[in-house]
């Protein structure tokens, strides 16, 4: 029930500022937030890399409302980039990427996302990794895809997010369940209407064992973004009916989440990947991982009350 009502609030501007202010928040955002800048997450990818776990990167922020906001997007990501090939890391780190970022929502957006993203997909490309498209709310969808399918055309690795809780994923999931193509498969975690999105949890899970079977039985490559340990079970159970070996999926899960399980996964001979946010703008990404569990909730509730 509480789930809608957190995420209206991450479009909030008082809620950002009240959240941003509570005494408990640091505590809870270094759960889930790797560090502010570059130099403080290289850390956690060396740490993930000694313990056999891959890394996808977010740098944090989503409200860009300036030309030059989104072109300093591009830049912090060309950072990334630039330190992960000083210290050899481009094969155990891609990154993901969000096109509001890149000014998807501005005047020409677009063609202005397309054109930011491009240099740092391919910038990954030379140092061996890749860029994944995180998916947004429904309206961006068919402009991510397009951007998508632009960059694939030089850059075939570059990977996209489908959601099970949209109606519209089933059909997505079958077109891109292609040879060659890297598809994340998470459930959702926007606020959608009831025209376009399951609203009940056990649709939304059954959306996305029908979608992450079409992907299993495809000939792309499936990453099974989901903390469930009931999915999880069911994903290993659809690659062994589709006859994939372990390196032919894998899973993902957040930075802060579950860390337990990325490591038995990893000791088990799967490809694990962390998805790892950093930055300093991390109230959007903050309250999405509030909104997705009641226990996180819980767990930023207690910390605000001990800390006042």
């Amino acid at each position: 029930m509480l789930g809608p009502v957190i995420l209206a609030a991450s479009r909030s501007d008082t809620m950002r500022r009240f959240v941003s202010a509570a005494p408990g928040t640091k505590q809870v955002v270094d759960r889930f937030i790797a560090g502010e800048t570059v130099d403080q997450v290289v850390p956690v990818i060396q740490e993930s890399a000694a313990k056999g776990l891959e890394v996808t990167l977010d740098v944090v922020g989503e409200d860009i409302t300036t030309p030059e906001q989104a072109a300093a997007a591009r830049d912090a990501y060309l950072e990334l980039v630039g330190r992960l090939k000083e210290l050899g890391l481009g094969t155990r780190a891609e990154m993901s990427v969000k096109l509001s970022m890149f000014g998807q929502s501005l005047e020409g957006g677009h063609a202005l996302a397309l054109a930011n993203v491009r240099p740092v997909v391919e910038a990954a490309a030379a140092i061996g990794t890749t860029v994944t498209l995180d998916a947004e709310d429904h309206t961006t969808l068919d402009s991510m895809f397009a951007i998508h399918e632009e960059l694939r055309t030089d850059f075939p690795q570059t990977g996209c997010v489908i959601q099970s809780y949209l109606f519209r994923t089933e059909e997505d999931a079958r077109r891109l369940a292609a040879a060659g193509s890297r598809v994340r498969l998470v459930k959702g975690a926007y606020k959608e209407p009831a025209s376009v999105a399951h609203q009940d949890k056990a649709e939304i899970d059954k959306a996305y064992v029908r979608i992450l079977r079409t992907l299993m039985l495809g000939e792309g490559y499936p990453m099974i973004g989901s903390h469930d340990p009931r999915l999880i079970a069911i994903g290993q159970e659809l690659a062994r009916q589709a006859g994939r070996k372990l390196d032919e999926y894998e899973f993902q899960m957040l930075y802060g989440i579950r860390s337990d399980e990325h490591v038995r996964l990893a000791a088990e001979g799967h490809r694990m990947r962390v998805y790892t946010a950093y930055g300093t703008d991390w109230y959007g990404y903050f309250m999405r991982r509030l909104a997705e569990k009641p226990a996180n909730l819980l767990f930023f509730a207690r910390s605000v009350v001990t800390k006042g």
